[in-house]
């Protein structure tokens, strides 16, 4: 078995599908005899190679086991190493739950290999039963944006991100009001199958005094643009899992408010100075705070730990670990 695996992408915007692809391109740049190989054209490789593939139950499929189904009868044919992304938790709620921690113990167990992005993710395994096996931890990397410069803020809050119950939103919205900011951006649109939710949400900061402006998808230059241009960047998550939105925040410079967890407390570690954690309770001084010290919510740095080369060579180093 050949030490690097074929690299499964996905086309489409879902933010697993875009990860998965920019990581691919990272490998390929450290590692050009790695290939890709997109999802539609699987059929057309070798039955016996070896593949990597990022998985969230959503990318897969129209349910959780629908997705792990798929994903075992995969691995059935062929070695398939396994990044997890969105692993399964309490916020997952009640009816969802169960069936998630199903879905990713069948996929873990099928795997040759298990990675996640955090070592939060990876107690989370653990705690939620899903796989007590070996799970290499490979943070979400981060690349200073070239133009990550200060510019004038627009003075609104700012959450990031597909909106989806759980996202914190809410939590932010009331932290603004409370701050006596009238304003919040939310960077981004709904989630598949949350458009009238994020209606709802629109109506409660509205009833609270916040006026919301969603800026719908964005281009990769547009959304970097609004992001420097928000005065308070706030992470309020209810749902962690890795945070897409806290590497592109810091990519683009920002320093956000993030409400204390223990992925927050993990990436503060990573990444001293390029985030301000706060209990719950603190948030809305903290962001009253940020909001008359603008400076503070910039991190100010030239370099960051954990950049798109080195997580792609820490891949590159597993995959050989697998073959052995």
């Amino acid at each position: 078995m050949s030490a690097a695996p074929l690299l499964l992408v996905h086309a489409g915007t879902h933010g697993v599908a875009m990860y998965g692809r920019e990581m691919a391109s990272a490998v390929r740049a450290q590692e050009p005899s790695i290939r890709t190989i997109d999802a539609a054209d699987l059929d057309a490789t070798p039955a016996d190679a070896a593949l990597h593939v990022h998985f969230t139950d959503r990318l897969w499929g129209d349910s959780p086991e629908q997705a792990s189904q798929a994903f075992t009868a995969l691995a059935a044919r062929r070695p398939v190493s396994v990044t997890l992304h969105d692993v399964p938790q309490a916020s997952d709620g009640e009816r969802n739950l169960p069936r998630r921690r199903a879905a990713y113990a069948a996929v873990a167990a099928a795997a040759r290999g298990v990675a996640v992005n955090s070592e939060h993710e990876r107690a989370l395994l653990r705690e939620e039963g899903v796989w007590s096996g070996p799970a290499a931890s490979i943070p979400l990397p981060v690349d200073l944006e070239t133009d990550a410069g200060r510019m004038p803020t627009d003075g609104s809050v700012g959450v990031l991100g597909y909106f989806y119950p759980g996202k914190g939103h809410d939590e932010a919205a009331r932290a603004a009001a409370q701050a006596g900011i009238g304003r919040m951006t939310v960077l981004g649109r709904a989630s598949d199958g949350h458009a009238a939710e994020l209606e709802d949400f629109v109506r409660r900061a509205g009833d609270l005094g916040v006026e919301v402006e969603v800026t719908g998808w964005l281009d990769d230059a547009e959304i970097a643009r609004r992001g420097r241009a928000v005065s308070v960047p706030v992470i309020a998550h209810r749902h962690v899992s890795a945070s897409g939105s806290l590497a592109s925040w810091i990519g683009w410079g920002r320093r956000p408010v993030a409400v204390r967890n223990r992925y927050m407390d993990e990436m503060a570690t990573l990444r001293p100075g390029t985030l301000h954690t706060v209990d719950e309770p603190e948030l809305a001084v903290a962001v009253r705070r940020a909001f008359e010290h603008p400076e503070s919510t910039w991190h100010g740095l030239t370099r960051l730990p954990m950049s798109w080369p080195e997580a792609a060579e820490a891949y590159v180093r597993w995959w050989r670990g697998l073959a052995r």
